[in-house]
């Protein structure tokens, strides 16, 4: 695995820096959302479990959601599945994300594996989970293996920061949103970050967990 991998405020700095010589809409747009956050987590259980929740639901959901269930459970494999569907039903969850979660649990992942292996390959390998669609596992590449050159193009608060930027008559889809974010190679893990935060900017309100 020879990729760039994000570790600080300093990494992201770089790619700042990188894009805004790159696209004059990219500069301004940092320049107004002044801060970028790192958004870094640790790889493992917990972040895959956190991301099955966040998905198709507002930020506030998901937390209200993952704070009912707690840190423990989040955390543990062998909390999930030996919880009822009737407990998990009660914490939030639906019928069809609890299927995801207990999926997950009983895949028993090696978290370690996926640092040493190419963004593309861990990709492959989640996406054969049931529940893990591709948006799930390169939020988890971005955010948990801070993989620098990820973009989660299937993100509705991705398509409307971009919509915005641009002055587009629509949200682009995933595929226009793939075609736009390759000019942003090596880096597009921090537009991603800085789409977000300029989501924020204009909708007063997060994109993202």
């Amino acid at each position: 695995m020879n990729e760039r991998i994000i570790t600080s405020n300093e990494c992201v700095a770089e790619g700042v820096a990188f894009l805004s010589s790159a696209d004059k809409r990219l500069k301004t747009m940092f320049k107004k959302v002044n801060s970028i956050p790192l958004r870094l987590r640790n790889p493992g259980f917990a972040n895959l479990v956190s991301a099955i929740i966040s998905q198709q639901i507002s930020v506030a959901a998901a937390d209200a959601i993952l704070k009912r269930m707690g840190p423990e459970m989040v955390g543990s494999e062998d909390k999930i599945i030996n919880c009822t569907d009737e407990e998990l039903k009660q914490m939030g969850l639906s019928r069809q994300k609890i299927s995801y979660v207990r999926s997950l649990a009983e895949a028993r992942i090696d978290y370690k594996a996926f640092e040493q292996m190419g963004s593309a390959e861990v990709i492959e390998k989640l996406t054969k989970i049931k529940g893990i669609g591709r948006w799930t596992a390169e939020i988890y590449l971005m955010f948990s293996l801070g993989r620098a050159d990820v973009f989660a193009a299937g993100d509705l608060a991705l398509q409307e920061g971009c919509r915005i930027l641009y002055d587009l008559p629509d949200r682009p889809n995933e595929k226009g949103m793939r075609e736009i974010a390759s000019h942003w190679r090596p880096w597009r893990a921090v537009a991603a970050r800085g789409l977000w935060a300029y989501y924020s900017y204009h909708k007063n309100r997060e994109g993202i967990r």
